[in-house]
Formats: C-alpha cells, sequence, structure tokens
C-alpha cells in the first residue's frame, strides 16, 4: 500500500510540469505574434503588389525592427513606383502594410535595422547571455512565405552547438572597421539549432523557450556555402546570428 501510495505522489507533479510547459510556449507564441512582421517591397505595378521577402522583428522603441541583408530588396531607387514595406499583424486588425526606411544594416554579418512609421509595436528583448547548448528555443516567422498563406508559423527545437565560421567579404563595400576586425580575428560564433528553418523564416528571432527573449536571429546564408545547402535542402539544422552580434549593431 505505502508503495502504490509513494508511486503516485511521484507521478502527480508530471502533469501539471507538463502543462505549465505547453502554457508557457501558448502564452509565449501569442506574446510574440504582434512583433514579428513580413517585410517586403510594395510596387504598384507588381502582382502581387506586396511581395514578401523575409521575417523581421520589433525591438528596443517598437519603431525598429530587426530583418537579414538579404532580406532586403536592390537599389529601390531604380524604381519610383517601389518602395520598402513591412506588414505588422494585430488579432483586431489583421495585417497592416507600413513604409518602412534602412536605418543601419552590417553586410558582414547579414543584419539590418529598419523604422517604421506608425504607432510602436511590442518590443522583443534581447539576452544578455549567448545561449547555452541544450537550451529549448521556439523560432517563429513566414516560412516559404505566401506559399502558404502569411500566418505565423512556431518550430521548436534548441541550441545543439556554438560554432565558430570564416565569413570572406564578397566585396569591398563589406569592408568596414568592424568587418576587418573580424577579418583578422578569422571567425565568429553563430548558433546551430536543432531546428529547422526555411526560406521565409530568414531575419526571425530565435527565442528562448522558457524566458521568451530573443536570443538569435535566423540566417542561412553566411553558412550554407561551408555548412550545407539549407536553403534549397532543409536537413533539420539551421543557423542563427546571436542576439550579442545584434546588440553589437543597435548600439553602435
Amino acid at each position: 500500500m505505502k508503495r502504490r501510495q509513494a508511486a503516485a505522489l511521484l507521478a502527480l507533479p508530471l502533469l501539471p510540469v507538463g502543462a505549465a510547459r505547453a502554457g508557457v510556449l501558448t502564452d509565449l507564441i501569442r506574446r510574440a505574434k504582434p512583433s514579428i512582421v513580413l517585410v517586403g517591397t510594395y510596387g504598384l505595378t507588381d502582382s502581387p503588389r506586396f511581395g514578401f521577402r523575409g521575417t523581421g522583428f520589433a525591438v528596443g522603441n517598437g519603431q525598429r525592427i530587426v530583418t537579414n541583408v538579404h532580406v532586403l530588396p536592390g537599389d529601390l531607387s531604380e524604381r519610383v513606383d517601389q518602395r520598402l514595406v513591412v506588414q505588422t499583424w494585430s488579432a483586431k486588425d489583421g495585417w497592416t502594410m507600413r513604409d518602412a526606411q534602412v536605418e543601419k544594416k552590417n553586410a558582414f554579418f547579414d543584419l539590418a535595422v529598419l523604422s517604421i512609421d506608425g504607432p510602436p509595436l511590442p518590443a522583443l528583448q534581447l539576452a544578455t547571455e549567448d545561449p547555452q547548448e541544450g537550451t529549448d528555443v521556439v523560432l517563429i516567422g513566414f516560412p516559404l512565405g505566401g506559399a502558404l498563406g502569411f500566418t505565423h508559423v512556431a518550430h521548436r527545437g534548441m541550441v545543439a552547438a556554438r560554432v565558430a565560421i570564416a565569413q570572406t567579404a564578397a566585396n569591398a563595400q563589406m569592408l568596414q572597421p568592424r568587418a576587418l576586425q573580424q577579418l583578422r580575428q578569422g571567425s565568429f560564433e553563430v548558433l546551430q539549432l536543432d531546428a529547422t528553418a526555411y526560406p521565409g523564416n530568414s531575419g526571425g528571432p530565435v527565442l528562448d523557450a522558457t524566458t521568451g527573449q530573443v536570443v538569435g536571429v535566423v540566417n542561412m546564408v553566411l553558412v550554407k556555402g561551408t555548412r550545407e545547402a539549407a536553403l534549397s535542402a532543409p536537413s533539420g539544422i539551421s543557423y542563427a546570428l546571436k542576439a550579442s552580434t545584434l546588440a553589437s549593431l543597435l548600439a553602435d
């Protein structure tokens, strides 16, 4: 009898803990959605007029949007009828288009910061420490873009490793002081994730599944040539730039 009672007492906490974890993730995703935006272009002669290019998310004052440099279009000055925009989401109004401007970018790290008009979005908080291997994470973005409809999609995984990669400068424009310093050091660290990201996820946040803080920014372009063809053949391994790398850009 005592053994049965002991076994029951040991088993009781398992259900509440599981339910609590599910509740944490549900709440995290619900709260994060209004902070995560579609990044693209709007052209009067384009069909469709909105051209989706990738994911972004709000930081700081809620009017700054983080994304990847490779998500941005080329020289928009060549077309007077096309402009850079983001689409923001709310449960009440659905998708709303806003104009965006490039505030700063670092092609070496493939990170860009945009500024948007209109009321501020709920800003995601950046983690102050790099995540350790085994940290549970959630990716939220728009995999495959409009092919699946513009709906926030969450993928769950963990930080599999922190790996060093060597990034060469593709052209002279990338040889900024920070890039030169990094080249001298030879490599910088990125997060390898046990989670599958797809085209469209680029620029999206990697969130700590417990705290909801941003620990990384999804990016596969920097490593696809040296690690795997992650864009053309997703294999369950994705990569992200560390939040500390982003913090340096924001503070620069």
